[in-house]
């Protein structure tokens, strides 16, 4: 298995080819000939185009100016800034000032009752907030939030949004619900707890992550058994993450792969700063820890029981290496 999964990893995933015809292979089937015959009656030759005239242009742009002024003045009131907010999301542009205040209204009085701070947070996240319709689209999430999901209270729900406001911008029906039974379904009986993972997409970004442990020689009940261990693990990256810490535990660190099965938090942690320097400390003494004594600890920890372990002398029963199995069970 190890040897399949170092495989897997050395080989480069294959690039994607679009199959563009050639130039001489276009064809042009659907245009017109340039040949015509025009129509040159005399009544299609002197008929007046319905051209709207210019006085009702000009109120139709006064109009227009008007309310976006109305907007940029209210929105500055609450210390959002409109001109940056409508550069990231043009249709705010169009959006009734009345639809924006009672999103505003809804969001920052009770029972939500966000304060002006986070709402600000929360709009620079997810500008669609200011424009989706408060009935029927953002009052449907947060009651699918807290009947279905479970979120305990108004204080939790508070909490999600500002991990992930993007939830605000999701479609409850073609989003939300069936990530919900996805998670519910592989054995994450939580969602509550993990309300930042209800905004990924179900085939783009988290069976694709089940699928990668499983190339690596891993059966589809163990690689999806890490995920629910450790949700987390849905939102690192492959190329940025698995790829290069799974390289550096199996060449380096020369360690079975099997390992991340059953502490998958090792990719939680920065290659960098810690994988790396703990390592390397470890291999200087000669000695090996379980990736959880090794990694888990705080650094003066850490160096406690690097030192404890290579004094000759046995261990005290107050040291860290007598409370290696209490580690590993966090």
């Amino acid at each position: 298995m190890q040897q399949e999964a170092l495989s897997f990893l050395s080989s480069s995933f294959p690039s994607l080819h679009h199959n563009f015809p050639t130039l001489s292979r276009l064809r042009f089937h659907n245009f017109p000939a340039l040949s015509f015959k025009p129509n040159t009656s005399s009544s299609s030759l002197f008929k007046s185009p319905n051209i709207p005239s210019l006085s009702s242009t000009t109120a139709t742009t006064e109009t227009l100016e008007s309310s976006i002024h109305e907007k940029l003045i209210y929105l500055d009131s609450l210390g959002i800034d409109f001109l940056t907010l409508i550069n990231r999301h043009p249709p705010l542009l169009s959006t009734a000032l009345s639809a924006v205040e009672s999103v505003v209204d809804y969001m920052t009085t009770p029972p939500i009752n966000f304060t002006l701070q986070d709402f600000r947070r929360l709009v620079s996240m997810c500008p669609e907030l200011l424009t989706s319709p408060l009935t029927s689209h953002t009052i449907p999430v947060i009651t699918f939030l807290l009947r279905e999901v479970g979120v305990d209270s108004i204080f939790d729900l508070r909490q999600a949004l500002r991990r992930r406001p993007r939830l605000l911008a999701c479609s409850v029906d073609h989003q939300l619900r069936p990530t919900l039974y996805f998670l519910q379904r592989i054995g994450i009986l939580d969602p509550h707890k993990h309300t930042y993972l209800l905004s990924c997409s179900v085939e783009h970004k988290l069976v694709p992550r089940i699928d990668f442990f499983e190339k690596l020689g891993f059966s589809r009940r163990s690689a999806t058994a890490m995920f629910k261990r450790f949700p987390q693990l849905f939102n690192y990256s492959i190329a940025e993450n698995y790829e290069p810490k799974l390289k550096y535990l199996m060449v380096e660190m020369e360690r079975d792969v099997r390992e991340v099965l059953e502490f998958p938090q090792y990719f939680s942690f920065s290659l960098e700063n810690r994988i790396k320097p703990r390592h390397e400390a470890c291999a200087a003494k000669g000695v090996r820890f379980p990736l959880p004594v090794m990694l888990k600890t705080n650094e003066a920890g850490f160096r406690d029981t690097l030192e404890v372990c290579c004094d000759s002398s046995p261990p005290l029963k107050t040291s860290r290496l007598v409370t290696v199995q209490k580690i590993l069970d966090l």
